[in-house]
């Protein structure tokens, strides 16, 4: 390999580590930033659609997000009733789950005597006792408590900004991070970004709407006291993959088994919740999303995994639009396809063939080493 591209590539891997780092530790400051960038780019084509009316960008902004602060403050009224209700039974609710689990946690609680007692024995009557845990002060919950609520009303006047500055504002900045150079790639990439990450996530936005409109139908219609809660839990829940039909289910369980006596009434909600969400997952967002921002399962699972681990709840939001902006750069860029390949979902991939039956290299694996030989010299 050429030395001066063994050095680049080495500044490129040092360039992303160090971005990486800054991103982690300075997270409380670019994590409202990404947010608002991505609720601006979801939001972006109704402002476009305001805009193409003759209304200034700035008035349709305030518009749109005037509209999405009422729809949320709309929902969240109608949800906050039955939530106090269910806070309000939480004693309640914990001792009916105590007893229908009682004799679960009999054969726990017999199993933990039987090691406790194991490792007494081997330990020796001169085990030293364990120390008792060190007792946390309330101060650092409270410090938190009050950095997220900064961090949610500092996304309000961002996603305004980003909105009312428009698309030339984000491909501007894409264009001057690149370069001269770069600038005519970097704007088309931003726009096609933008245009894409937008219908994607607008049509997950529809269908997750309907999976809780069913999900609040089969609640209402196998009695499930506030039917319109879980309707909302299912929806809201759904757009974070993997976790959010997981929790939805466990929660759907959960107040089911502590609203009904009978085993296969209390069985009946989480069986509606899931068949719903396997006819969504299997049937309707693979016919209405489609095949060509579809993204690899795992690849998905691993991002919400480390999302989780550098950014936390934020980091689980944003890993899938990162995820698929990744993929519309690099169907978009020259030299990425290796990128979207790595994304893509491959069933039809077969293992390279190294060697044909005589013993001769495959004409295949003599195409893509002198590619690769001519790419480095």
């Amino acid at each position: 390999m050429n030395p001066d591209r063994r050095v680049e590539k080495a500044a490129t891997l040092l360039a992303f580590l160090a971005v990486g780092a800054i991103l982690y530790f300075a997270a409380a400051a670019f994590i409202p930033v990404a947010i608002a960038l991505f609720f601006a780019l979801l939001l972006s084509p109704a402002v476009d659609a305001l805009q193409r009316l003759r209304i200034p960008r700035a008035l349709a902004a305030a518009i749109v997000m005037l509209a999405l602060l009422l729809v949320g403050a709309a929902i969240v009224d109608a949800v906050s009733a039955p939530a106090k209700e269910w806070f309000a039974r939480a004693p309640q609710t914990i001792r009916k789950i105590e007893q229908r689990i009682k004799p679960v946690r009999n054969v726990i609680a017999q199993v933990d005597a039987v090691k406790e007692r194991a490792d007494q024995l081997a330990e020796g009557p001169h085990a030293a006792a364990a120390p008792l845990p060190p007792q946390n002060s309330g101060g650092s919950y409270a410090f938190e408590m009050t950095q997220s609520l900064l961090e949610a009303l500092t996304v309000l006047p961002f996603t305004l900004f980003f909105l009312a500055g428009g698309p030339p504002l984000l491909a501007r900045m894409a264009g001057a991070l690149a370069g001269s150079e770069r600038s005519a790639a970097s704007l088309r990439v931003t726009e096609a970004i933008r245009a894409e990450l937008g219908r994607y996530f607008g049509t997950v936005a529809l269908i997750n709407f309907g999976l809780g409109l069913a999900t609040w139908g089969a609640m209402t219609a196998l009695g499930m006291p506030n039917a319109l809660l879980w309707g909302t839990v299912a929806a809201v829940l759904n757009f974070i993959p993997f976790l959010g039909p997981i929790t939805t289910l466990g929660i759907i369980a959960i107040a089911a088994l502590v609203t009904f006596s009978n085993i296969g009434k209390a069985l009946a909600p989480p069986g509606a919740f899931l068949g719903l969400h396997l006819i969504e997952s299997q049937l309707v967002q693979p016919l209405f999303v489609g095949h060509r921002l579809e993204v690899s399962a795992l690849i998905i699972l691993l991002a919400v995994w480390f999302g989780f681990w550098f950014w936390g709840i934020p980091g689980v939001v944003l890993a899938v639009p990162l995820l698929v902006a990744l993929k519309v750069a690099a169907e978009h860029l020259d030299g990425w396809r290796p990128v979207r390949e790595f994304l893509s979902p491959s069933p039809q991939w077969r293992p390279l063939k190294i060697t044909q039956p005589d013993g001769s290299v495959s004409k295949r694996v003599r195409t893509v080493l002198s590619e690769r030989v001519s790419r480095s010299a």
